[in-house]
């Protein structure tokens, strides 16, 4: 009898592990082929974004069982000893709705974790990171009908309104001429909410303000470097290049959603940022003018704090343009916040440097001397002697205004040579680092070979006007960009938060860029550049405790269709790189050994997928 009870619980066990078998095999080959399988049609892409839309709606913070939280599954690849040999085949698309994802800027993560913000401080248009449990490793598709887009410089002009399907800003701002709908293509007139009638003639009548030579706002190459506040589509910061001056247009993803994108899209300088609670990423002594138009800051919140931060980037003798209702009207509640703002400034040592029609320009000082001469007391206070001013990332703003070293308060000035000289100059603040000119020079020398072999190395795949918008993605002292000075592109020149802070050299320069953590995803939105260029990226990441593998995520997130990705680094890391290249949907486009460094150059595929997609590459 025993016997026959064994026999019987075998046979169903049996039965019982053909099903799970059959079920398993059926769930692989339902699955399996969108997330292993090769793409071979339009067809298999579709399937692949639909069935794995899941893992998107989850992150957007959709009901699911797993109350928002992503398939470990997805998050975990290549953890593991058991998994270093391990070739992925595929990686998981996210939702549709993810074709605009920001990780660190997005309000449905603070709704999920039901973050306790400050509204009133800006605090949720803030960096907001998802904790490891809730990040993303998918990949970003393009939206419904994306085409590779205009180049430079018809760009700054039309973009195509399939990439960037938002047409509101062009319906809500249209008797401002920011933008308007014209066929397949957004256009844009060269209009701001304070200059209607274009940003040329407005920039030529700030220069006429200041009795700058022939209205032109570069001041003979002294006036280099613009910070523009709440940019709208960077129009403003447009129109400079043809100046020779290059605008960091800074905006948050707020109510005007997507102005940031516009201006990427348009071949601008742009960063995705606000004045809140934090300090900008950018060193002290960065700019030689900001400009707000109409940006609807309160600059007398919290005495003053956010002035001061402009007063803190602000280089020696540099300005603050202002065009706003409070310049010019004259009803009771604009008058009051005109004099307390006039109350404020001078208590910061500002003098008005001109005032016509809507606009006021400000000058900071160039010494310390009337910081000195203020009655005891005064308030903004001076910051503490052993306070940083170009310590930025997650660090507070502070009431206070940043005082001039000693050499700098002699120097009476920034010391730096006019553009275009300035590029190749050995900047001023050299030695903070202990560096020499010499040391500056041959970093300069070297760069340029590095340059030289990489286009070469590219030669059979762009032309003149293939590449626009660039991020070194380890600036350094900016020698990378200073190299690719006659081409015509511009590069966000990024400096890691825990290396030498040497964006303050890439600024006196005459460059631009951002203090970052690559643990971290980027302030920008997806598909924004055309080159990223990877210095030991990859070798500074796997050192910490972070994830290679959602670095070369977020560089494919940021990267735009048919990009390019120059890596430099040692031959392990981009041993790790070569596994992901089927996964990614990136093709190797070169090799080459230099010194104890591989280079090695990937171009990404246009894909597509879910419901947008034509066929896959």
């Amino acid at each position: 009898m025993s016997r026959g009870r064994t026999d019987g619980s075998q046979k169903k066990r049996l039965v019982a592990s053909i099903c799970t078998v059959t079920i398993f095999i059926g769930f692989l080959y339902v699955y399996g082929g969108s997330i292993f399988g090769s793409q071979n049609s339009g067809s298999s892409a579709l399937e692949y974004g639909k069935t794995l839309r899941k893992l998107g709606s989850s992150y957007l913070g959709a009901d699911d069982d797993n109350d928002g939280k992503q398939d470990e599954s997805s998050s975990s690849f290549g953890q593991s000893d058991e998994e270093d040999n391990f070739v992925p085949k595929s990686f998981p698309v996210c939702d549709d709705r993810h074709s605009e994802l920001i990780p660190c800027l997005d309000r449905h993560l603070i709704y999920q974790l039901r973050m306790k913000l400050d509204l009133s401080l800006m605090e949720h248009y803030e960096r907001h990171c998802p904790p490891a449990e809730r990040r993303y490793n998918c990949l970003i598709p393009p939206p419904s009908g994306y085409k590779v887009p205009v180049k430079w410089p018809k760009s700054r002009d039309e973009v195509w309104k399939a990439n960037i399907p938002h047409t509101h800003l062009a319906h809500e701002k249209s008797d401002q001429n920011w933008m308007v709908e014209k066929g397949e293509k957004i256009v844009f007139p060269g209009g701001g909410t304070h200059f209607h009638y274009g940003a040329d003639k407005y920039i030529a009548s700030m220069a006429n303000m200041l009795n700058f030579s022939n209205n032109n706002l570069n001041n003979e190459g002294r006036l280099r470097t613009v910070l523009d506040v709440g940019c709208g589509v960077a129009s403003f910061g447009g129109y400079l290049l043809s100046s020779d001056i290059i605008t960091m247009s800074l905006a948050p993803n707020d109510v005007h959603q997507n102005q940031i994108q516009f201006a990427l899209e348009r071949g601008i300088p742009a960063y995705l940022g606000v004045l809140g609670t934090k300090r900008l990423p950018y060193p002290s002594r960065s700019f030689e003018l900001a400009h707000c138009s109409r940006c609807r800051i309160d600059w007398l919140q919290r005495d003053g704090i956010l002035l001061l931060e402009l007063d803190r980037v602000l280089r020696p003798g540099g300005y603050f343009a202002y065009s706003s209702p409070e310049a010019y009207a004259q009803d009771e509640e604009n008058l009051r916040i005109w004099k307390e703002m006039s109350d404020l400034v001078g208590r910061m040592c500002w003098r008005i440097a001109s005032k016509k029609d809507q606009t006021v320009i400000w000058q900071k000082p160039l010494t310390n001397q009337c910081y000195k001469e203020r009655e005891p007391g005064t308030r903004p206070p001076l910051c503490q002697s052993d306070a940083d001013p170009d310590a930025v990332w997650g660090v507070n703003m502070e009431v206070c205004i940043t005082p001039y070293s000693e050499h700098d308060n002699k120097a009476k000035g920034s010391g730096l040579a006019p553009w275009p000289a300035r590029l190749t100059s050995p900047p001023p603040r050299l030695a903070d680092f202990g560096y020499s000119n010499e040391m500056f020079e041959k970093d300069m020398e070297l760069w340029r070979e590095r340059v030289d072999k990489y286009w070469s190395l590219m030669s059979q795949k762009i032309k003149s006007n293939t590449i626009r918008n660039i991020m070194d993605m380890k600036a350094n002292m900016g020698s990378f960009a200073s190299a690719l000075k006659d081409k015509d592109v511009w590069v966000m020149n990024v400096v890691p938060q825990d290396g030498p802070n040497s964006l303050k050299l890439i600024y006196d320069r005459g460059l631009i860029g951002a203090t970052h953590d690559w643990c971290e995803a980027f302030s920008t939105y997806p598909r924004t550049y055309d080159l990223l260029h990877a210095w030991s990226v990859l070798s500074d990441v796997a050192k910490k405790d972070c994830s290679p593998e959602d670095l070369l995520i977020e560089m494919d997130r940021i990267l735009r269709p048919t990009g390019f990705i120059i890596f430099r680094d040692k031959q392990p890391m981009i041993d790790f790189v070569k596994k992901y290249l089927t996964a990614l949907h990136w093709e190797a486009v070169a090799t080459a050994d230099d010194e104890d460094e591989v280079v090695f150059i990937i171009q990404k595929k246009l894909w597509l997928t879910s419901g947008s997609f034509r066929e896959t590459e």
